[in-house]
């Protein structure tokens, strides 16, 4: 009886002091923020909502595909979290139609946030160059923000 409750106290304290902080948990936005894109109208140069939007992006190893979304003013994008410079994303306004090629341009700084979350990249100097092209849907780019810290302002506009 006497171990018993021995055992019983050990696992009391165990249990007791065994709970940690939430540095385990990263749910807080602390990670690698995404692009911001919105959309303009090419003429007016209005916000704008588009009907559909499909997203490709390079991460190194071909293309991914991050899907469609219907009626959006803006999307965010996660780039690359790599050592390259740059990162290529194509868009299209119809499932199986043209797509254009964007190719996103910056420099990267990583800083550390907390054991749990690690260390997040943000992304300075970012700049656009839209790929010409003659039947493409994006008619034009307009830079927003060059950089990225977290993902409340536009990076970039595209013009429909």
């Amino acid at each position: 009886m006497k171990y018993f409750k021995f055992l019983i106290t050990v696992c009391f304290f165990n249990l007791l002091f065994s709970c940690g902080g939430d540095d385990d948990i990263c749910e807080s936005g602390e990670g690698t923020p995404r692009m911001k894109v919105s959309f303009r109208n090419f003429e007016s140069g209005k916000e704008s909502t588009l009907d559909s939007l499909y997203v490709a992006v390079d991460y190194g190893s071909g293309k991914v595909q991050l899907g469609g979304q219907a009626k959006i003013t803006s999307r965010v994008i996660p780039l690359r979290v790599d050592d390259a410079p740059y990162t290529d994303i194509y868009f299209r306004i119809a499932n199986k139609g043209a797509e254009s090629k964007v190719r996103v341009n910056y420099t990267t700084k990583s800083i550390y946030v907390s054991p749990g979350c690690g260390i997040k990249k943000t992304y300075e100097n970012v700049n656009s160059v839209l790929t010409p092209s003659t039947a493409v849907p994006v008619k034009g780019i307009e830079e927003g923000q060059n950089f990225i810290e977290n993902e409340e302002k536009t990076n970039l506009y595209l013009l429909f």
